[in-house]
């Protein structure tokens, strides 16, 4: 084959209908082998590895099969690195969802290439759906429900797979450090699964760069034993942070840096961190104004570090060892940072503040400045809980380890946004409600329709994997929180039975689905690098 010449790199290109079909076969294959997963009944996934002992993994996690999928044809694979885009936005937002999202995103697809044709207006039919999608989203806001009580074992159950072990550890957890603590999960030592509760707290944002990620799974950056920096003085010269990151450097220690670093302060720490194995992460002061300076100087408070202020006219540069904070470790994610603090770590200086906190509740006005209060509070009282996962071998404990972590990452979820009845339930009331809706207009009359199919889908996914089929179970609309668990092969009152789902997820699921669907059906060109391929005789 003869070499591209210099600066010249040859494209294929695809237009219209065929583009379209090689990007619904790429959706096919990706969908189908996570949607098996779906449900209590849903079948587990092997995937060869170069990153686990044996090369094995498996799993019910959707994902991690969706993440282990990558085609040769190169339109297909464009198909597929879509919908990891949409199962990675609903798993970064709510947790969990994963597969949900790939059930809806193929639903929405295949539904497009039958309903719709040349003569339809694509843009129409799309803003329609759009419009549809917003309308179910603020419904199932309004059918949310507050979790309480033994739902919260519920929701942990139903997201390990039906795990009731697993359901009643997270329980257990949440129960000890409180609904406004953080439950994180990590790997045991050990055979055993177990958990243990420390003092911490969390901040809301995440690293300033991707660079500074040492979790590539996880997407964090994860550092133990670390120095913590805070100032919200802006650092616009190394020199500034001289004084510390000489000893920082020198002792192999490592530091989070919680304050503005100008852009080229961010460039040169991330570029040691690749280059010389430097363990530093940054990030930026959480919300701003007022606010911002009374966070800093609780996370100060919290950490037992010097808080260098502008406000207060502090000269960053003058700062020693002395005046770092301490951790046992933090946990640094995209859109929040997770302190786990020394163990025994609550100082007089917290239990101080908190009572200057509440003495300064009791006669602030506002409701507005109450909760903030109250926030701060939570941030300085609330617990951390690690769960320890536990397995015989590589294989059953990364298993595990995926469940757990999705099943806690459902409950948080539920804690932000309320639950809604599960088994799919929850949309498919709705698509009853499109199936009989009547437009004079035809390209809404064709998103109607769409809504209509795809909202059933999930529902009938569970079905499908435990045997049943959606004529047999849901012939009409059920009635209010009524559907079938397919578990216990009966039908009632879900919501009674424990069987619900995270707010958060259905509608995130929903979201992130309708924009990748509707980009797939909205393309028109597709444009790749050109490709040839040897193959052994």
């Amino acid at each position: 084959m003869n070499q591209p010449q210099h600066g010249y790199t040859p494209k294929d290109l695809k237009f219209g209908e065929e583009g379209r079909n090689k990007l619904r076969e790429g959706i096919g294959k990706i969908a189908s082998a996570v949607k098996s997963t779906l449900g209590p009944r849903g079948n587990t996934v092997l995937i060869e590895s170069q990153y686990h002992t044996g090369g094995l993994t498996v799993t019910k996690d959707g994902v991690t099969v969706a993440k282990a999928v990558d085609l040769v044809d190169p339109v297909e694979n464009l198909a597929v690195r879509m919908m990891k885009e949409a199962a990675d936005k609903t798993a970064n937002i709510a947790g969990d969802g994963t597969t949900t999202a790939i059930v809806l995103t193929e639903a929405i697809v295949e539904a497009g290439f039958e309903l719709m044709d040349d003569t339809h207006n694509r843009t129409e039919i799309i803003k329609s759906l759009n419009y549809s999608k917003d309308v179910v989203v603020e419904a199932l806001s309004g059918d949310s429900q507050e979790l309480s009580g033994d739902k919260l074992k519920d929701v942990a159950t139903l997201s390990s797979n039906n795990d009731v072990e697993i359901g009643e550890l997270i329980a257990e957890t949440y129960e000890k450090v409180g609904k406004d603590g953080i439950v994180t999960v990590e790997r045991s030592q050990s055979a055993d699964t177990y958990y243990e509760s420390t003092n911490g707290l969390k901040v809301d944002r995440g690293y300033s760069t991707e660079l500074f990620i040492n979790n590539q799974k996880k997407d964090e950056c994860i550092l133990d034993d670390v120095h913590i920096l805070v100032s919200d003085a802006e650092i616009s010269n190394v020199l500034q942070i001289e004084n510390i990151l000489k000893p920082i450097i020198t002792d192999g220690k490592k530091l989070l840096i919680i304050a503005p670093c100008a852009q080229n302060i961010i460039n040169t720490l991330a570029a040691n961190v690749m280059k010389n194995s430097l363990k530093i992460c940054a990030i930026t002061p959480p919300n701003f104004g007022y606010k911002q300076h009374e966070l800093m100087s609780d996370i100060a408070v919290a950490v037992g570090a010097t808080y260098f202020s502008e406000k207060t006219g502090d000269d960053l540069s003058l700062i020693t060892t002395n005046d770092l904070g301490h951790a046992s470790r933090v946990i640094v994610g995209r859109q929040s940072t997770v302190i786990i603090k020394d163990d025994g770590q609550t100082s007089d200086a917290v239990v101080t503040r908190v009572g200057e906190l509440w003495d300064a509740h009791k006669i602030t006005k506002t409701k507005v400045d109450k909760e903030f209060i109250l926030s701060r509070i939570a941030t300085l009282t609330g617990g951390i809980g690690v769960i320890y996962v536990g397995g015989n071998t590589d294989i059953e404990q990364k298993e595990l380890y995926d469940r757990v972590d999705d099943a806690v990452c459902a409950v948080r979820s539920a804690l932000e946004e309320g639950i809604l009845v599960g088994g799919g339930v929850a949309l498919l009331k709705y698509a009853y409600l499109f199936d009989t809706m009547e437009s004079k207009d035809r390209d809404t009359n064709i998103a109607n329709k769409i809504m209509g199919r795809i909202l059933k889908v999930p529902a009938e996914q569970i079905l499908l994997n435990a045997g049943k089929t959606m004529s047999d179970i849901y012939p009409t609309l059920p009635k209010e929180n009524e559907g079938y668990d397919v578990k216990g092969e009966k039908h009632g009152n879900l919501m009674e039975m424990g069987i619900v789902d995270p707010t958060k997820v259905t509608k995130n699921a929903l979201i992130n689905a309708m924009s990748v669907a509707t980009t797939i059906l909205s393309t028109n060109a597709i444009i790749t690098m050109a490709r040839s391929y040897e193959t052994d005789k």
